[in-house]
């Protein structure tokens, strides 16, 4: 990797490693305020999200071990470096949002069954305007700094992040209809609300982690670079085959069979993967290329052969096309 390389994944990490500490010191805050106020006043729907937060601390903490874990180096025994651990960090974030949807559910239902408390409005509403506050511009932050660095773990934490935005409106409307009504029912209705809506936010964080651990090819629009990389230097590049992405973390692998002529240099060659690997990484920045070269002697014929293909090799797609799929 170059030093370019290394600054720019730097930087990445610093940025990612900002945002879960901001994250964590945020919801360590709002969490003794919200369960404070939740079990002075009477509200369960604050309480309730205060118990939420109590679980958004944990999962932000995740996030800045997981991100810092992951940023390590490849070594001997991860010859391929760390980013799994961002993968499975989203999915144990998926976990916790379960595990407080269960909380936040009993607590609603258990207040049904016993039956409605007088609530103090004023704490109660002043608690949940500083939360929505508070977690809109953290929100926007770790938000940038997940699509700015690719972090799997970043993007878990900005989702469970806009839950609690979400929460803290549902929680505001509810105080504002029991003020308005008269009726402490609104409270623990919200609550339950809330409660469904976690269970729905932690299926989506199981979805977008999930795929990644089971090392995926990345989305069809990231290959279409690859595809598109490749197609630009037509001539040279005689056709390729044996395309496979996947997604380690923020870390991209893509590797694949490139066919040139086989009277051509090594020196030319070698000169041809380097512009090929740049035209990647520039659309694909970070990405690590792996690119085995082979004479283009008429045993394959691929993408820019026009030539009916003639007998592939074991593993070929027996169509002529570039296969892809996990590494």
């Amino acid at each position: 990797m170059t030093d370019s390389s290394h600054r720019l994944s730097a930087g990445r990490f610093d940025l990612a490693s900002s945002a879960a500490l901001l994250s964590f010191s945020s919801n360590a805050a709002l969490m003794v305020v919200k369960v404070v106020v939740g079990l002075t006043t009477g509200s369960v729907a604050v309480l309730s999200d205060g118990i939420d937060s109590a679980e958004d601390l944990v999962a932000s903490a995740i996030a800045f071990v997981t991100i810092r874990w992951a940023a390590r180096p490849p070594d001997e025994e991860h010859p391929y470096g760390h980013g799994k651990a961002e993968s499975l960090a989203a999915a144990a974030q998926g976990a916790l949002i379960g595990a407080g949807a269960a909380l936040v559910l009993w607590r609603a239902i258990d207040r049904f069954a016993t039956g409605a408390v007088d609530i103090d409005l004023g704490p109660a509403l002043v608690a949940m305007i500083v939360t929505a506050a508070v977690n809109t511009g953290v929100l926007a932050f770790v938000a940038s700094a997940a699509r700015r660095t690719g972090s799997v773990a970043l993007r878990a934490d900005a989702r469970h992040l806009w839950t609690n935005v979400a929460q803290a409106a549902s929680v505001l409307a509810a105080l504002a209809l029991v003020g308005i009504t008269g009726r402490e029912v609104f409270d623990p209705i919200v609550a339950l609300a809330l409660g469904l809506y976690l269970v729905w936010s932690a299926q989506e964080v199981f979805r977008g982690a999930l795929p990644e651990v089971m090392d995926v090819a990345l989305p069809e629009h990231e290959v279409e670079v690859v595809e598109g990389a490749l197609a630009e230097f037509r001539g040279p590049v005689r056709g390729y085959h044996r395309l496979r992405s996947r997604k380690s973390g923020r870390q991209r692998y893509i590797d694949f069979h490139m066919l040139v002529d086989p009277a051509m240099p090594v020196k030319d060659a070698h000169t041809i993967t380097e512009q090929v690997e740049g035209r990647i990484r520039r659309e694909l920045p970070g990405a690590l290329v792996t690119i085995h070269l082979e004479p283009d002697d008429g045993r394959y014929r691929g993408p820019f052969h026009t030539a009916a293909p003639m007998t592939a090799r074991s593993g070929d797609d027996p169509k002529g096309g570039p296969t892809s799929g996990p590494a």
